[in-house]
């Protein structure tokens, strides 16, 4: 896709990839919304996003990517206020997160309806799983409470987010996890 003068920005490298990242999420949440991922192919994506399909190869390797690196992007920014808040039990961790969910509710509603919720696990399991320096009880364990976690979260995305973050807070307590 060649570009005009209206398309070119004087911003950086970086202010430039930024710019394509953010239009080429843009618009496949866009494009999610009418129809399932397989139906969209790269040429529609980078049409609606107004950048050519090399700007979305420098970038990313398959569509689930663009959506994975939003999820990170989302989870990052979670963690940032998540560590200020001083919490540290296992399930004000586990409020938090629904919390998180509930509060960009359409992006995770959407995902969950396109068949995609599968990508949280990768992001879970690295917020709450085993960690290479844990001892072998403690990977054990911190993978079957994260593995539980991700559990929990398909299950609620599933039965339409009914109950609410302080609710799975207070169930995922209750279990003794």
């Amino acid at each position: 896709m060649k570009q005009n003068t209206q398309n070119v920005s004087p911003m950086s490298n970086e202010g430039r990839n930024a710019y394509v990242i953010q239009h080429i999420t843009d618009a496949l949440l866009k494009l999610l919304y009418d129809k399932p991922m397989n139906d969209i192919s790269i040429s529609e994506l980078c049409n609606t996003a107004g950048v050519g399909r090399a700007s979305f190869y420098r970038n990313f390797e398959n569509k689930e990517d663009i959506l994975r690196a939003y999820i990170n992007q989302l989870f990052h920014e979670w963690m940032e206020g998540y560590e200020k808040s001083n919490k540290n039990l296992l399930n004000e961790l586990i409020g938090a997160m629904f919390t998180h969910f509930e509060e960009n509710r359409d992006f995770y509603k959407l995902l969950n309806e396109r068949g995609l919720i599968y990508l949280l696990k990768d992001v879970v399991i690295g917020i709450c799983g085993p960690k290479p320096e844990h001892s072998k009880i403690e990977a054990y364990a911190t993978a079957f409470v994260a593995y539980s976690l991700y559990g929990w979260i398909e299950v609620w995305f599933q039965r339409g987010m009914k109950e609410s973050a302080e609710e799975m807070e207070t169930l995922f307590k209750s279990q003794g996890l």
